[in-house]
């Protein structure tokens, strides 16, 4: 009787174990696609991109051996004594010290009221939520007539209105960007502090309100600390997004006019590696920017994991 106990606790224990092995098969099956998209489409290229940043690369037709010698560093050295390149990694900076604190504080206020019970709320939800859906192409025509010398914009600002204008101005320019950045992808992040907003307790609400605490105060003592994780989600993310801008200013200024005022590290690293033929020189561009935006983002991740 104990050996036909204990072969059942085993056929038990066997088949569970079975079980498990035979999910792992499953789950391997839908994971493999997409580790296998991972590395052909970020691995494999910025891989090949460090390989390209240290050689004297350069594109030759199919077929042709071509010799591409090891140069160290001196794609980097180039790259790092190029007045273009250095003015556009100080146009990202300004980018991001504009748009990322717009970002976060915008779209945390208007999911807190839109989180509301308001009329309209679901209009308003899908409204601010279109221009991020809607091709950028289309976007960028509505703001290059608000925005010219003759667009609504200087119509109403009348006299105040800057000479020369926004997109033509070399110290407005990338403002102008970074807040057209800023509106255009608004709506995604609401999303996301809607989602948080949920998650936070309306009991403590009601415990600051029978303190005697103001609406703003349960604002900043219960609400931005209950969204904190979001909010580290969407600094990372718009910090990420806005490192590598190059559409926005494409469109915008003309290819980051005027004389360079707009362009970004991406914009550059087309315009070496793909227009001027020189994809080591792009490389070596492109590298620096993943290191540098890993570092921010680093830096970024511990200073509101301290604070929390």
């Amino acid at each position: 009787m104990t050996r036909d106990t204990r072969g059942r606790g085993g056929g038990r224990g066997g088949g569970e174990l079975a079980t498990v092995l035979g999910k792992q098969p499953i789950g391997t099956a839908f994971v493999t696609p997409y580790v296998v998209f991972l590395a052909a489409v970020f691995a494999y290229p910025l891989v090949f991109a460090v390989y390209m940043s240290f050689h004297d690369y350069f594109f030759a037709a199919p077929g042709v051996v071509v010799d591409r010698p090891f140069v160290g560093f001196d794609n980097y050295a180039a790259v790092l004594s190029d007045p273009a390149v250095r003015r556009s990694f100080a146009n990202i900076g300004i980018f991001l010290l504009i748009n990322v604190p717009l970002t976060v504080v915008l779209s945390l206020l208007l999911a807190y009221a839109l989180n509301a019970a308001i009329r309209w709320r679901t209009f308003f939800r899908v409204s601010y939520y279109v221009p991020y859906v809607t091709a950028s192409v289309a976007v960028v025509g509505v703001w290059l007539f608000l925005f010219n010398s003759n667009g609504l914009v200087n119509t109403v600002l009348g006299p105040l209105a800057p000479d020369p204008s926004w997109l033509v101005n070399s110290n407005l320019a990338m403002p102008t960007v970074a807040i057209y950045v800023t509106w255009k992808q608004l709506g995604f992040f609401i999303l996301l502090y809607l989602a948080a907003l949920q998650n936070v307790s309306k009991d403590l609400y009601e415990a600051a309100s029978m303190d005697g605490a103001s609406r703003l105060k349960s604002f900043w003592n219960v609400t931005v600390p209950g969204v904190r994780p979001a909010t580290t989600l969407v600094v990372l993310l718009a910090t990420v997004t806005g490192a590598n801008l190059f559409t926005e200013p494409y469109l915008l200024t003309g290819g980051g006019g005027p004389d360079g005022a707009s362009a970004s590290p991406v914009l550059i690293m087309y315009q070496r590696g793909i227009e001027q033929g020189n994809p080591d020189i792009g490389s070596a561009i492109g590298v620096l920017l993943v290191l540098g935006v890993l570092t921010l983002a680093l830096i970024q991740r511990r200073l509101l994991d301290r604070e929390s």
